[in-house]
């Protein structure tokens, strides 16, 4: 007979089922008012023209293309490539200010919070079909985001800056599915002299767009885990970020619920792989698992660490996770609410 798990140190306060749909809701609220705000200039849809305000200076904090038509601001991603193309000519100090602060503050909470393309990547993980569970190759996978950060957003963008005939911003212009869904295929559908010259570069933007929207009907955020550059870029910060999860130790009881039932390739909370969507939180039976200002609640004794879990018990607990049916449905605990 197996040892039961360790009961709490103390009582802990758990939150209601309630209060915990309601957080759930309201991440996707968020999630759709950072959509709109991003895209505010709603005539630009009807006359496929590109806003060039003076707000576009300014960069928002997720994945949202420069050119898309109703874009406000700037893509941090496309900044940052042009930015690198011209550096020598000038450093990008402000840029580099910019996301600094974005990753100071935020971090990985953009990317369950804040990215357009990263809600529409949820929206199709509903659609009710068999879902391909997380394990060791999705761990593996995960590291690719690492690699197009490094090549496609900093060393080929400065390289063709410093080297090269014109700058050439990589990612935007080869990879990026974000800004052929939401520039891309606008501009060409409005405007007719676009689609007389569509050329190759063109469909093979769109065919990885097709491919990456085949692929998230079976596979949780497949950008996000596997290729994103941004999410890369901001998981440096995770761990040190004002806003994210943190877990109280004298409550968690290091059952392992929290790594199992999150969908993303986490080995602890609040790691590089982490999105602080709350998905852990919400399946903590302790209710250890909080979301606050860190530091800020004078306990700094516990709301320091996170749940480490090694690759042996990480691996017991993608146990929690189960297949899903064709109809849809996963188990309850794998499920968001």
């Amino acid at each position: 007979m197996q040892p039961s798990a360790p009961k709490p140190q103390r009582p802990c306060s758990h939150p209601g089922r309630a209060v915990l749909l309601l957080t759930g809701h309201r991440r996707r609220v968020v999630q759709l008012l950072s959509a709109l705000l991003y895209n505010l200039n709603m005539p630009g849809f009807a006359t496929g023209s590109i806003y060039r305000g003076v707000s576009k200076s300014i960069c928002v904090p997720g994945l949202n293309c420069y050119s898309c038509p109703g874009a406000i601001a700037a893509c941090p991603l496309g900044s940052l490539q042009s930015a690198l193309g011209a550096a020598d000519a000038k450093l990008p100090l402000y840029l580099v200010g910019t996301i600094l602060a974005f990753g100071a503050l935020f971090a990985r909470t953009v990317c369950g919070w804040l990215c357009p393309f990263g809600l529409i990547q949820e929206l199709l993980d509903k659609v009710p079909l068999p879902k391909l569970r997380k394990g060791r190759w999705s761990r593996r996978l995960s590291c690719g985001k690492y690699l197009v950060l490094i090549l496609a957003v900093l060393l080929l963008p400065l390289s063709f800056g410093l080297f090269g005939p014109a700058p050439l911003p990589f990612f935007c212009a080869w990879l990026c599915p974000a800004g052929t869904l939401e520039a891309g295929i606008p501009l060409v559908a409005s405007i007719s002299g676009l689609q007389a010259i569509i050329g190759w570069q063109f469909v093979w933007k769109a065919a990885m767009l097709v491919g990456l929207v085949a692929i998230a009907l079976f596979v949780y955020r497949p950008f996000c885990r596997f290729l994103c550059p941004l999410g890369a870029l901001y998981s440096f910060f995770n761990r040190f970020a004002l806003l994210r999860y943190y877990v109280d130790h004298s409550c968690c009881t290091q059952c392992g619920a929290c790594v199992g039932t999150c969908k993303m390739d986490i080995r602890e909370v609040s790691d590089r792989e982490c999105i602080q969507c709350g998905a852990c939180a919400r399946h903590c039976e302790q209710g250890a698992i909080r979301f606050t200002l860190k530091g800020l609640l004078g306990t700094a004794s516990t709301t320091g660490h996170v749940v480490r879990l090694g690759t042996k018990d990480a691996s017991a607990a993608d146990s929690h996770m189960t297949i899903a049916n064709t109809s849809g449905h996963v188990a309850d605990k794998n499920n968001e609410p």
